[in-house]
C-alpha cells in the first residue's frame, strides 16, 4: 500500500462525512475530466485513457498545471496520485468508506522539495485551504446529486 511522504516538511490530513452513497461520491472523484464542474478550484482536467496505475493526467489549479500520475486505485475504496511541479513532489491519498447512506472521505497529501523548505508554513496553509475547498465541493456536489 502506497502512502505519502511521512518525513514531508508539509503534511496535511482531513476528512468528511458525505450524505450520499459511495457510488455518487466515487462517480464524481474518479470523472477526473468533470471535476471543473464541480470543483471551481480546477480551471481544467485531462485524462487520456481509464484511470489505473500509471494512468497520467493533467488539471489546472491555482495557477499551477500539474501531471499526476495514478500510484494505486482499488475501485470504491482507494486512490493515490503524485507528481512533481515547479520542484514540489506531492503524494495524495485518497480513501472512502460507506456507513449506511452516509460516505466518509479521508484525504492526506505530503509535499516536499526545495520550494516547500522554503515557505513551509505559506505552503502548508495553500495546501490545507486547498483540500479544505476540495472537500467542500465533493461533499456539495455529491449532496446535490444523492
Amino acid at each position: 500500500m502506497i502512502t505519502i511522504d511521512e518525513n514531508a516538511p508539509v503534511i496535511v490530513r482531513l476528512s468528511t462525512v458525505i450524505d450520499a452513497p459511495l457510488a455518487t461520491v466515487w462517480a464524481l472523484h474518479t470523472d477526473i475530466a468533470g471535476w471543473p464542474a464541480w470543483n471551481t478550484d480546477i480551471d481544467r482536467a485531462e485524462v487520456d485513457g481509464p484511470l489505473r496505475p500509471g494512468s497520467s493526467f493533467s488539471w489546472l489549479t491555482h495557477g499551477l498545471d500539474i501531471t499526476s500520475t495514478v500510484q494505486e486505485l482499488v475501485p470504491g475504496v482507494r486512490t493515490v496520485w503524485g507528481g512533481t511541479v515547479e520542484g514540489i513532489v506531492g503524494i495524495h491519498v485518497w480513501t472512502f468508506e460507506q456507513s449506511g447512506g452516509r460516505t466518509t472521505v479521508r484525504t492526506e497529501e505530503s509535499w516536499s522539495g526545495a520550494p516547500v523548505d522554503a515557505a513551509v508554513d505559506h505552503l502548508g496553509k495553500a495546501l490545507h485551504d486547498s483540500l479544505e475547498g476540495w472537500l467542500s465541493h465533493l461533499k456539495n456536489r455529491a449532496e446535490q446529486a444523492a
